[in-house]
């Protein structure tokens, strides 16, 4: 956050600024890129059209969630951080659970099933996230088709993740120990149609932009940030990849059986804005083939560990509400019947459960996945309680904001939007 006078007073003490700085303008750029609908404040120095300074201002959006999370139970803090960066939230709940996971020491323990639905949403979810970034990239540099043809692709995804967790996005369905439910009824022929005619879709993408005139001309060479400036900056993902350097947390160190799936690194070596669209799409392509493997070699089996002590909800059914009708949502009717009517101690049980959690023994640990912004990173520490003592998100997009002033400044103002758009940031992940 800045003092709004205290900008223009050292803007005043520029040199070549002039007595009263009467040679510079500041600015507040957009609304332009979602992020800029105020939460994320572009803060700008020009000379002409040219940007001396840039500086972002975040806090807008800023939810509490790291802090709430001390006061809820491991289970419960699912809620509260798949709301973080809301474009990735199953990324979000991955990273976290895995923590938690390792901390239990039960991460052998939990069902090849899970995992392997785990791996297969998230791969969905991270093309849903990169239709967003290439969507309003191109909607933001004049492309509206761009942005319609991305959110039209985007609704199959999302209607199949709803289909299976109940929810459009902040699912909450991965879980300490496995997932929430199994897969429902007719799930998995969908997502082979969706699988079946993406590649189509993609080259759409491809035709419509790659040798666009107007697209090349905004993104090539706009952005430049270069293998060296993305090390000391700490960039990941397709930023870092887009410099030309293959580094994936699935390929470097592999989690959730990552090594015995089959894709590539994208990489390109622009530097550019231009270069991180390229890398998405093919990034989109290479989750295809790894959504695919995982429908090959789904199990039969259970989602979540043996351990009653750890696997909570303890019981949930699709069409919870008989006679195969209800959402799939509520508690399952047989397991209601026996802690009620047949087990005062499952009754017990399944009350401590829920009041007050499982306890976590005490002790920290860092996991990390590969999300469509680059290294997500969960740092969960424990007291030995039922809730979490500390969890800090490592979010991609605050660390890539802070790149903003190395690629924009010394360009045009028109740049600066192509700049944030190839970051691809979303806010709730920075601020959280």
């Amino acid at each position: 956050m800045y003092d709004w006078d205290e900008v223009l007073r050292e803007a005043e003490r520029q040199p070549g600024a002039g007595a009263h700085g009467e040679d510079r303008l500041i600015v507040n750029l957009g609304p332009q890129h979602p992020s800029t609908h105020g939460v994320l404040r572009l803060i700008l120095e020009l000379e002409g059209e040219t940007v001396i300074e840039a500086r972002c201002g975040i806090g807008y959006l800023h939810t509490g969630i790291e802090k709430n999370l001390e006061f809820r139970s491991w289970t419960q803090a699912v809620t509260f951080l798949t709301r973080a960066d809301y474009l990735m939230p199953l990324f979000n709940e991955t990273v976290y659970c895995r923590a938690v996971e390792a901390l239990l020491g039960i991460e052998d323990d939990v069902p090849p099933r899970a995992n392997v639905i785990r791996v297969l949403l998230m791969e969905l979810n991270r093309i849903a996230s990169h239709l967003v970034a290439i969507g309003t990239g191109g909607m933001e540099l004049g492309a509206l088709t761009v942005m319609t043809n991305a959110f039209r692709d985007r609704e199959p995804i999302l209607d199949v993740l709803e289909a299976v967790t109940g929810n459009r996005m902040n699912h909450a369905y991965v879980r300490p120990g496995g997932l929430a439910q199994d897969l429902p009824e007719g799930v998995v022929a969908a997502i082979r149609e969706l699988i079946r005619g993406f590649p189509g879709r993609l080259r759409d993408y491809e035709r419509l932009l790659n040798a666009n005139p107007v697209f090349v001309g905004r993104t090539k060479e706009v952005g430049y940030l270069d293998l060296a400036g993305c090390v000391a900056l700490g960039m990941t993902g397709p930023v870092l990849r887009a410099a030309g350097l293959p580094h994936d947390l699935r390929k470097a160190e592999p989690y959730l059986g990552y090594e015995t799936y089959e894709f590539d690194v994208p990489t390109e070596d622009g530097c550019d804005a231009y270069s991180r669209y390229l890398v998405r799409v093919r990034e989109m392509g290479e989750s295809l083939r790894i959504a695919e493997q995982c429908l090959n070699r789904l199990e039969p089996g259970p989602v979540m560990v043996a351990d009653p002590k750890i696997a909570w909800p303890a019981r949930l059914a699709l069409g919870a509400r008989g006679n195969g009708g209800g959402d799939g949502l509520g508690t399952s009717e047989e397991w209601v019947r026996h802690i009620m009517a047949q087990s005062m101690e499952s009754l017990i049980h399944h009350f401590k459960l829920v009041t007050e959690g499982f306890a976590v023994p005490a002790g920290q640990v860092y996991t990390s996945v590969e999300s469509p912004r680059g290294e997500l990173g969960a740092h969960v520490v424990s007291d030995g309680g039922t809730r979490p003592f500390r969890v800090h998100l490592r979010d991609p997009s605050f660390t890539h904001l802070q790149a903003v002033p190395a690629m924009a400044e010394g360009g045009m103002l028109a740049d600066v939007i192509a700049v944030v758009a190839s970051l691809d940031p979303v806010l709730g992940g920075a601020d959280r």
